[in-house]
């Protein structure tokens, strides 16, 4: 067997991969704190330094702040930091958040775009009621083939803190972690994926000005005699504002439509089922989440719909001018056949006319001829003066007809 360095320089990382991201695993009880900062500038890069200052290209770290377990992810636009407390028997239900995580976004809280707060009790200390941790009307689903019961009102506190309940009946340490993890990753990519809605309502009003302009370029366009220079213009400004919006607002749009199906595989591996009666947390978050991310989906259509629309238009409209283009084409080279024709008249007039002046003077040379040899004392009767000249006239004619009709031809 040859050793790993013959091997394919990538085949170590890549094949790390599936031990990317590992959960953090632990016991009940506990409080489970989860924050997501947004991507700007550098301030990432600060937070991941302060983190971890052993960090070099890494894009996810296990760590100890403050005694306590944390992780820290690097995503493409998102840095995630979970943190682990261990609940005392005398501690509330709901602390605030930890100095040590307190002071590390301190400075950065208008990058802070989804905090949960999980609360992990032990079926033990359940008691059965969900008032007692200050939730009204929640949600609630057994999870994980009835092994855990979450619940939650998704109900922001003044401090915008989320905050999920999870009674743990048979989890050990390691599916709980993974059962964390996925609550957690539900709700960070479901904020995520509802970055895009007031994009797509900002790109919504201008969608109604563009849909008015291609309706009046449309109309026009049906009109014979619209100026089709003016409108081929008109034409291509529309055409460049909307691919300029398409190339603003793509990536937002794709990153949705990515983290909308995170969310559904997430929900997907709780295996949910019913409790008490109650609505389930996956149920509660698709029916108020879906129509959130068809909502972004219909723009982007509208606007790739308004993109073909336009593009349409430019075809007919160059079809349109190219007809015109061709039946001028047409009217010029009928009036170049009527000229040509005329020209052709004209010459066989000219060549008409020419050979009689040419008859005529030669004739008036040969009388001439004629009339001065009979002065010199030729006895030759205009009878037999003709006979002669005949022969001749028809001669000399013939040879002028000849280059005349070659002179024509070249």
């Amino acid at each position: 067997m040859k050793t790993s360095q013959t091997m394919h320089p990538l085949r170590s990382e890549l094949h790390d991969e599936l031990h990317a991201r590992p959960s953090i695993y632990f016991n009940e009880p506990a409080h489970v704190y989860h924050l997501t900062l947004l991507e700007r500038g550098d301030a990432l890069d600060r937070l991941v330094a302060a983190l971890d200052s052993q960090t070099t290209d890494a894009m996810q770290g296990l760590l100890t702040l403050d005694g306590h377990a944390a992780k820290w992810e690097r995503h493409t636009e998102f840095l995630s930091i979970t943190l682990v407390v261990p609940k005392s028997s005398h501690s509330e239900f709901w602390p605030p958040l930890p100095e040590c995580l307190a002071a590390l976004i301190r400075g950065h809280e208008e990058l802070l775009i989804e905090c949960s707060q999980i609360l992990v009790e032990s079926a033990q200390e359940w008691e059965g009621s969900t008032a007692r941790y200050g939730f009204k009307d929640p949600c609630g689903s057994q999870v994980g083939a009835g092994d855990a019961v979450i619940w939650s009102d998704f109900r922001l506190t003044p401090d915008g803190v989320n905050r999920i309940l999870l009674v743990n009946h048979k989890l050990n340490a390691y599916r709980l972690g993974r059962m964390v993890r996925r609550l957690l990753e539900i709700e960070t990519y479901r904020m995520m994926a509802s970055l895009t809605l007031p994009v797509a309502k900002e790109l919504a009003r201008v969608l109604k000005d563009y849909e008015r302009e291609l309706t009046a370029l449309s109309d026009q366009n049906a009109h014979a005699g619209s100026d089709a220079r003016q409108m081929l213009k008109s034409i291509s400004d529309l055409s460049a504002r909307i691919v300029r919006q398409t190339a603003r607002t793509r990536q937002r749009f794709s990153a949705t439509e990515a983290y909308a199906q995170l969310v559904s595989e997430r929900i997907a591996e709780l295996r949910e089922s019913h409790v008490q009666g109650r609505q389930r947390l996956g149920v509660f978050i698709e029916r108020r989440f879906r129509p959130t991310v068809r909502y972004c989906s219909a723009t982007q259509q509208r606007l790739e719909r308004i993109n073909e629309s336009v593009a349409n238009l430019g075809e007919l409209l160059q079809t349109r001018v190219q007809v015109e283009v061709e039946e001028q084409n047409a009217a010029i080279l009928h009036s170049l056949n009527e000229r040509a024709s005329t020209q052709i008249k004209i010459q066989k007039a000219v060549e008409g006319l020419s050979i009689i002046a040419i008859s005529y003077y030669l004739l008036s040379l040969l009388k001439l001829l004629y009339e001065g040899a009979r002065g010199m004392g030729l006895d030759l009767s205009p009878r037999d003066a003709s006979l002669y000249a005949a022969p001749l006239v028809l001669l000399v004619l013939g040879t002028i007809i000849r280059r005349i009709r070659k002179a024509q031809r070249e």
